[in-house]
Order: C-alpha cells, then structure tokens, then sequence
C-alpha cells in the first residue's frame, strides 16, 4: 500500500522548516474550514433550497437566489478541496495518522458527493430533467449535513492531540 505520509513528509518537512507557530499548524485548518462549511456553505444550502421553494410564487426571489447558488458553490467547493489539501497536509506536519480518523473519512465522502453534485449541475441536470433536480437538491443537503458532522469530528481531533 503506498504511504501517502511518506510521500507527502517532503512538502511537510518544507512548511515545518519555516518556524509555522503549532496553533496554526494545529488549529489554521479548523478555522479556516469551519468559515467555508458554517457561511459560505449555509449560504449555498439556503439559496439552492429558496431558489427551489419559490418557484412558481416570486420568480425574481427564484433567479436570485438560484443564480447566488450558481455563483458561490464552485467556490466553496475549491476552497473546501483545498482545505481537505491542507488538512491532510496539516496532519502530516504533526505526525498524526491519515486513514484512522473519522473526519479523514468524512471529508472524503463530503469532496465526493459536492463533486458528484456539480458534475449533475454541469450537465444542466440532464436536460433539466426534474428528478436530476431533486438528486442535486437532496444530495447537496446531505453533503452539507455531513459537512457539520465533519466538523465536529474535528474538533474532536483537534482536542485528541
């Protein structure tokens, strides 16, 4: 099985050699993430979901909302990949183990279903096919419902070690 620690000490032992305080090293990550999951993705979760709601009763409240959905989401969705980057890297820094934690776990699974979600968006919902819609409302739901767990989780981690 290959080590990704190993692979990755090279690039750790770099950030390492600049003198980083271990609050960052330790807590960045959490912060950091803990902004992009609780506003940007509260934001993506409420706009999708208003968007979706007023159809059919204030269409200028739908084209808003679905097109700050539209325009934010790919951002978090960079940011939080970025973020799982930092994270792992974070934990190399600090020689925890990878593939032991829940939160690793989670994270994963939170980057797959946001990934899946935006390659059904990408496809303008199969043609704008109405159960597309619902997959991609539901879905992204439960992608930020795990988000929540995920930080929990790491907070958690955090206060392991």
């Amino acid at each position: 099985m290959v080590n990704v620690s190993e692979i990755l000490e090279p690039i750790a032992s770099w950030f390492r050699s600049m003198g980083i305080p271990d609050p960052i090293v330790h807590w960045g990550h959490p912060v950091m993430m803990g902004t992009v999951i609780f506003v940007m993705g509260s934001f993506v979760a409420w706009a999708g979901w208003q968007g979706r709601l007023a159809k059919g009763k204030d269409e200028d409240a739908v084209v808003k909302n679905l097109s700050s959905h539209r325009q934010i989401a790919p951002w978090m969705f960079l940011f939080l990949a970025l973020g799982y980057t930092g994270g792992v890297l974070s934990l190399v820094m600090q020689e925890q183990a990878l593939f032991e934690s829940p939160h690793f776990w989670t994270g994963s699974v939170v980057l797959l279903l946001l990934l899946v979600n935006g390659i059904i968006s990408l496809t303008k919902f199969g043609g704008n096919q109405a159960t597309l819609r619902t997959v991609h409302a539901y879905l992204g739901s439960a992608a930020i419902s795990l988000m929540f767990i995920h930080a929990f989780l790491g907070l958690q981690l955090g206060m392991s070690f």
